[in-house]
């Protein structure tokens, strides 16, 4: 049985897509759980919008989520040039050959020509598609036109009466009948190959056994399909997944949010969390487990089990996964993560002033209340802005008892050397007072931090220090002996 080989053939016309990276997921998922191979090729014919810029930044992207391959761009093998713009010469010897078997013939037609040709089956509501005009120009004339430097296309002769059946193995059997298909293009006449054409010749001469691409690629399989049999080469499986769909049920665009991979990895979001996700939008594993190891991930993939529906790109759903991800850090791990954060954020300076000790239970303190790694410097303002409260804070502040409970802790806050002991002392008030503890925590927080919700008391008291903490609590005292803010 011949091992499997899949391919992820971007266009680097652009970052890498969130649903690119989900077909190159799904591709290198089966793969490895086939104990099979995976091949990077840059499809780059579209000469105008192909930057080398973004090839470089979906390699990098795809490597960030934890994917490898084993042939083509940055990994070499014997089928090379994985880029089709280095392969023209290749194509050449096919086009040939189609040409020579009468499957192709050159088309001389104009632009001004075609549209005008698709206006007018417009008008008689027909479904556009080439007419034929130089379908049967004789090899003379073809001959004396390319010789006189008549521009000229190299069009595929769609057979007629023919029906091409796509064993997808998602989406099942799937039909296309020839009629429905014109004459298409294979070699613009700038000479470079078209899509349709080139994949075919790409996919065959790299061996690859499955062609695992999105949805919208399924329309172009009958033209392709046509290729593999004019020339007589085995065609590969397909399986076209399904498209991912804003939170709207709209295809996702950049009025969702974030449509590329590189934005994610610069909000902070983890990769493992990302490649998680993904894997999880539109394949369904058997059981009910969401958080799942790549390794997992791997050993339960099947494409049997990949949707045929479209599927919903929820961002409660990558957010809650991404702070599942973030709790499973230790704090020195998560502070090496957000460290770039910090030191380009607006507290990197004070950040620099803490000691070691501080700073990790600075990290320890905001890590329930991150989503991405971004989310940092919000977390940070309550450590490091002056005073200010929060109208909920300023009304827990006129409760009774409370400026008794300051000044108890203003008079008796010991010193301390870890969070621990902060709140034994904190305690310690509770039951000397005979108070509930939320009458103690929420005023000393309304206090010192002028809101009612954030970091534990204790560790933010940690971070301050002795002195910081004192200077707030007289702050607030005199604030509220005059009543005014």
């Amino acid at each position: 049985m011949k091992k499997t080989k899949v391919r992820f053939a971007p266009s680097p016309t652009g970052p890498l897509h969130i649903g690119g990276a989900r077909s190159a997921l799904f591709n290198y998922l089966y793969a490895e759980h086939c104990g099979g191979e995976m091949v990077l090729r840059i499809e780059d014919t579209d000469l105008d919008r192909s930057h080398r810029e973004y090839e470089e930044e979906i390699i990098e992207s795809l490597q960030w989520l934890g994917l490898t391959w084993t042939e083509g761009v940055n990994a070499g093998g014997e089928n090379g040039p994985y880029r089709q713009t280095e392969r023209l010469d290749i194509y050449r010897q096919y086009v040939q050959q189609l040409i020579d078997q009468g499957h192709a013939y050159y088309c001389f037609c104009s632009q001004e020509e075609l549209e005008a040709e698709r206006q007018e089956q417009y008008a008689q509501g027909l479904t556009p598609r080439y007419g034929g005009r130089c379908t049967q120009l004789g090899a003379e004339e073809v001959n004396r036109r390319l010789a006189a430097g008549e521009p000229a296309s190299i069009r595929f002769r769609v057979p007629h009466n023919t029906i091409f059946v796509v064993n997808d193995l998602v989406r099942d059997t799937v039909s296309f009948e020839s009629e429905n298909t014109g004459d298409f293009i294979i070699v613009k006449s700038d000479g470079i190959p078209v899509y349709n054409f080139a994949v075919v010749i790409d996919d065959h001469l790299m061996g690859v056994t499955h062609v695992i691409r999105a949805e919208e690629h399924l329309s172009n399989t009958p033209r392709q399909l046509a290729i593999y049999d004019a020339l007589k080469l085995p065609r590969p499986e397909f399986a076209h997944i399904s498209l991912i769909l804003g939170d709207d049920h709209q295809k996702m665009s950049k009025r969702h949010g974030a449509t590329s991979l590189v934005q994610y990895r610069e909000k902070g979001y983890l990769p493992e969390a990302l490649f998680n996700f993904l894997a999880l939008l539109g394949w369904s594993p058997e059981g009910e487990k969401e958080i799942m190891t790549k390794e997992e991930i791997i050993q339960s993939f099947s494409l049997d089990r990949v949707s045929k529906s479209p599927a919903v790109f929820n961002i409660d759903k990558l957010n809650w996964m991404n702070q599942q991800y973030l709790k499973q850090l230790s704090a020195e791990d998560l502070m090496k993560l957000l460290l770039p954060y910090i030191q380009n954020g607006k507290y990197a300076e004070e950040w620099t002033k803490l000691s070691a000790e501080s700073k990790l239970v600075l990290i320890e303190a905001i890590r329930e209340h991150l989503v991405c790694l971004s989310d940092v410097e919000e977390q940070m303002e309550v450590f490091f802005q002056p005073l200010a409260y929060e109208p909920e804070a300023w009304e827990v502040l006129q409760q009774e008892n409370t400026a008794l409970v300051l000044q108890r802790i203003r008079n008796e806050l010991p010193e301390f050397s870890e969070p621990q002991e902060i709140k034994l002392f904190i305690k310690t008030v509770i039951k000397d007072t005979k108070l509930k503890p939320k009458d103690v925590f929420m005023p000393l927080r309304s206090a010192l931090s002028g809101k009612t919700h954030g970091p534990e008391l204790p560790n933010l008291i940690y971070v301050w220090g002795r002195e910081n903490t004192l200077a707030r609590l007289e702050e607030t005292l005199r604030k509220l002996s005059s009543q005014n803010i």
